[in-house]
């Protein structure tokens, strides 16, 4: 078991750099158009640091980067409540960090305005990127969460090809930017959502509830889903008793 020093340290950095690298793609390059990458671009950009730091750091602290995941992996049956909440804080603490060197980069830039979307935020309503509402936000966010905590408890069960799932974690994560940026900015993650809200404030904060309540309900329905529905594979016949 690797300690839980190095476990939180591989999750702060890990949702660091999750957190920068999709939130920068949205505030440093999606807003040049010249540069081309829009919706499409910054939802790779979510996937690929994902993706990376699956391979990177899912060996040491199984790369949750996310309060929703770990609460999942716990209502699924694959994660001690005992080390629920140094996660969670931990992931926190990587997520305001990399808001903070965030703007501290986008202020660089003489046109930068730390308002509305200005770091990549999440919301609805006026703070929605097609003006969707709360009802709206709350749904999606809570059926994507749901979907994500599925595929990472599905790709990671013992039953399923071994060394492939951080690849459909990554892929995942891709899918669902690509569906809902237009709607929440996309969260499915309540540290992703706060370190940004954090430095913005105003109507940013006020509206971080959704992205804690939406997401953490979808990974609890998942886990208990998950376990109950599909379930765990059956331990193997004792030998000498009859198949």
């Amino acid at each position: 078991m690797v300690p839980l020093s190095k476990r939180l340290f591989a999750e702060t950095f890990g949702t660091f750099w999750l957190v920068f690298g999709g939130c920068g793609s949205a505030v440093l390059a999606a807003a040049f158009p010249e540069l081309g990458i829009g919706f499409l671009g910054v939802s790779l950009a979510f996937g690929l640091t994902l993706l990376t730091m699956a391979y990177s750091i899912g060996h040491i602290s199984g790369c949750h980067l996310n309060p929703a995941v770990t609460i999942g992996l716990w209502s699924g049956g694959r994660f001690p409540a005992k080390d629920i909440a140094p996660y969670i804080i931990a992931q926190l603490v990587g997520a305001v960090i990399a808001a903070f060197i965030l703007l501290q980069i986008a202020s660089g830039q003489p046109d930068f305005v730390l308002a509305g979307n200005g770091l990549a935020v999440n919301g609805f309503g006026e703070h929605s990127p097609g003006g969707y509402s709360m009802t709206a936000a709350l749904i999606i966010e809570v059926v994507l969460t749901l979907g994500f905590l599925i595929v990472i408890l599905g790709s990671t069960d013992t039953r399923a090809p071994s060394g492939f799932a951080p690849i459909a974690i990554g892929l995942s994560l891709t899918l669902i930017h690509l569906i809902s940026i237009p709607v929440t900015n996309t969260s499915v993650n309540p540290a992703r959502s706060t370190g940004p809200a954090l430095l913005v404030g105003g109507l940013a904060l006020q509206q971080l509830w959704l992205f804690w309540v939406a997401p953490i309900v979808g990974a609890l329905v998942a886990g208990v889903a998950y376990r109950g529905l599909i379930g765990d594979p059956p331990p193997p016949p004792v030998t000498g008793e009859p198949l």
